[in-house]
């Protein structure tokens, strides 16, 4: 049976490698970077090497017969104001490319685009980002979607929670790391996924037909900070948290555990934690070729 080709842009980030270690079943990944790859000599490598914002026809060439364009390009959290609009421009691409076509397109988004929101958050609920990369974010999918609406291409934002190794407490870890202490002895809590379980998410995602217009991603459940470097082993101090420090972020996954074929179990800081510590060699050995 033909596996459906799926078009990755900005696969050399950390998802897209995650994606090349554990492989989604049933797909075919076509896997975009801007400069030429340490694997890319391997046959079933499948890298197409263009600037998505800067070669437009090539962008159309790599999707043309893809069934799905993920998203996954953009700069990091901490980047200046200029930096984080190439977010919109990056998803207003994806789904020109989505149009060209006939693929559906999932962007990349973030819990971030919720900001300092309270109780359960549902795809619904206000979008208050208080980061500049949660603005970019907010920004992007609603004028992806509106471009979507426009064009007529499916366009679903993944709102994707902490992913365990890839954030700033598991994964930016360093000795003498501190994390904030609220008075009431807890440090933040927030909604996490293992990286592996990210990995089995997206791949059922992508080979879903029909997806809403956002869906949060991540495991039932919220950990908190502290018990994630425990489960690590990782030792860290405490510091009063500052009045701008938000306790709690919580995702409401009802919609994707509807969506997906085995329901995700909540959020287990000791397997958070192991999911990570089973991948990190490898993924740090890929940086490494890089």
């Amino acid at each position: 049976m033909a596996k459906d080709a799926v078009l990755v842009l900005g696969a050399t980030g950390r998802i897209g490698r995650l994606l090349q270690l554990c492989p989604p079943e049933g797909l075919a990944l076509r896997l975009q970077a801007r400069r030429a790859q340490a694997a890319a000599g391997k046959p079933d490598a499948g890298w197409r090497l263009f600037d998505p914002l800067e070669d437009p026809a090539a962008l159309a060439r790599a999707a043309t017969g893809a069934a799905a364009v993920l998203c996954l390009a953009g700069p990091v959290p901490g980047r200046g104001a200029g930096e984080m609009a190439d977010h919109i421009r990056l998803g207003e691409a994806a789904v020109r490319a989505g149009a060209g076509a006939g693929a559906r397109v999932l962007l990349a988004s973030s819990a971030a685009v919720y900001g300092a929101g309270s109780g359960l958050l549902a795809e619904d609920s206000p979008l208050h980002p208080a980061s500049a990369y949660g603005a970019a974010k907010a920004e992007m999918e609603a004028r992806a979607a509106a471009l979507g609406a426009e064009l007529g291409v499916p366009v679903c934002s993944l709102r994707i929670g902490n992913t365990a190794g890839f954030d700033a407490i598991l994964g930016g870890w360093r000795p003498g790391f501190s994390l904030d202490r609220f008075a009431d002895g807890a440090t933040p809590r927030r909604s996490y996924i293992g990286a592996r379980s990210l990995a089995q998410v997206l791949g059922a995602l992508l080979q879903r037909p029909a997806l809403p217009p956002a869906l949060n991603v991540a495991q039932p459940g919220t950990v908190e900070m502290a018990a994630l470097l425990q489960a690590a082993g990782l030792p860290f101090a405490a510091r009063p948290a500052p009045g701008t420090a938000i306790p709690e972020v919580a995702l409401d996954v009802s919609r994707l555990q509807a969506l997906l074929p085995v329901p995700l179990a909540p959020a287990d800081a000791a397997q958070l934690a192991a999911e990570w510590a089973g991948l990190e060699p490898q993924l740090r050995q890929e940086q490494s070729r890089r």
